[in-house]
């Protein structure tokens, strides 16, 4: 199987597909011949399906609430009515809603950062593994983040540290199951501006630099003191996604330029 065939033939179930990193594995997977269904709680996911599909490629759209169980089950649920199996879980919806020193969050803001940045992935992965296990094999790669070493982002990088946790242990007792378990931890990433922000509240004067602080200190973190690219995130997640990376489970890929997180 060439590179360009990676996914030929497999279902791809890929969240946050609306924007972003998300978007990106989206379009890629199609490309490389995966049945994918692109999932997001955003109409806006329908146009990231109209261009696979324009494209030649196979595709469904899904609207869920990925922070609900409900939500995540009705997602896997769409996959195995529409592509008959799940072969390829890819849990990319997160990200940070404020930035501020952990002092001035509020109760209300650390419990939905938690929620934002942890519960997806931990429902999409519960709601996939009985079908993997039933298939006897199957491939989940989760995207966390460097910033569980990051300034003004403690509850985010409270919720990346258990996308880690989470992916370690799950690897342990599903590869029994002929399942592998991986994630991506990003760094800072240029991609164009959201057209859901995730927080649509007008900053502060002092929120703008708490925020700053979040860039400067990402830049410095790096080895390579820039922000990565889109397309530079989406390849090692296809490579875990992948049959080429079939000896790896278990493990934690930083991509942030040599930011170990």
């Amino acid at each position: 199987m060439s590179r360009a065939d990676r996914f030929t033939g497999k279902s791809v179930i890929v969240t946050g597909a609306a924007q972003g990193i998300g978007r990106g594995v989206a379009l890629a997977v199609a490309a490389e011949g995966g049945q994918v269904l692109a999932v997001d709680r955003s109409v806006v996911v329908d146009e990231v399906v109209a261009e696979i599909v324009a494209a030649g490629g196979s595709a469904a759209s899904f609207q869920a609430d990925l922070e609900t169980f409900a939500g995540a089950s009705a997602m896997v649920s769409e996959a195995v009515t529409r592509f008959g199996r799940v072969d390829v879980l890819i849990n990319n919806v997160g990200g940070t809603i404020w930035a501020k020193p952990f002092e001035h969050y509020e109760e209300a803001q650390i419990e939905a950062e938690i929620r934002r940045s942890l519960f997806p992935t931990l429902w999409s992965c519960r709601a996939a593994l009985p079908v993997m296990i039933r298939q006897q094999g199957g491939t989940i790669v989760n995207v966390s983040s460097v910033a569980t070493r990051g300034v003004h982002r403690v509850p985010y990088s409270a919720a990346k540290g258990g996308v880690n946790a989470l992916t370690a242990s799950i690897a342990m007792e599903a590869t029994r199951h002929g399942i592998r378990v991986n994630a991506t931890a990003p760094g800072g990433t240029e991609a164009p501006p959201r057209r859901i922000p995730r927080n649509a509240a007008q900053p502060s004067p002092d929120e703008v630099s708490w925020y700053q602080g979040v860039v400067d200190q990402t830049i410095d973190s790096s080895l390579m003191h820039r922000y990565g690219t889109v397309d530079e995130q989406v390849a090692p997640i296809l490579f875990f996604a992948s049959d080429e990376s079939s000896y790896i489970t278990g493990s934690v890929l930083p991509v942030g330029g040599g930011d170990l997180g």
